[in-house]
C-alpha cells in the first residue's frame, strides 16, 4: 500500500492548486474590461487566446510552487504572489495598447497574441523565479 501513501497530501496540493486557479480566473476576468466568458461563448477566438495564455502563464509559477513548496500554506503563499504577477502583466500589456479590450472584444488576434505571449513570459520567468 505504499504506492498510494502520498494520496492525502497529493489531494491537499492538488484541491489547493484547483482553488487557486479558480481563484485566478475570477480575480483575472473581474480585472479584465471585457467579459472572456461571454465573449468566449460567442466564439470570439481572440479572448479565448488570451486567457489562455494567461492561464498557462499562472498555472506555470504555481506548479513550481507546489514542487517547492515546504507546506501547503507556502504553497497558498506562492499562487497568491503568481496571481498578482499575472494581473500586473495585463495591466503592462494595457499601457502598451490602451484599447486592449477593444480589440479583443473584435476578435483582433494580434492584441489577444500579444496578451497570450506576454502572460506566458510572465509566468516563465515566474516560475523560474521560485526555484529559490
Amino acid at each position: 500500500m505504499t504506492s498510494i501513501a502520498g494520496l492525502p497530501e497529493f489531494l491537499l496540493y492538488l484541491g489547493a492548486a484547483a482553488g487557486l486557479t479558480g481563484l485566478y480566473l475570477t480575480v483575472y476576468t473581474l480585472a479584465t474590461a471585457h467579459n472572456e466568458v461571454a465573449l468566449i461563448r460567442r466564439d470570439v477566438t481572440a479572448a479565448s487566446v488570451a486567457l489562455g495564455g494567461s492561464l498557462i502563464g499562472f498555472t506555470l509559477p504555481l506548479a513550481v510552487a507546489i514542487y517547492n513548496a515546504g507546506s501547503v500554506l507556502d504553497c497558498l503563499v506562492w499562487g497568491l504572489v503568481a496571481l498578482v504577477v499575472q494581473i500586473a502583466v495585463y495591466w503592462l500589456v494595457r499601457l502598451v495598447l490602451p484599447d486592449l479590450s477593444r480589440r479583443i472584444e473584435d476578435d483582433r488576434m494580434a492584441a489577444a497574441c500579444l496578451l497570450g505571449a506576454a502572460s506566458v513570459a510572465g509566468g516563465v520567468l515566474n516560475a523560474a523565479s521560485m526555484t529559490y
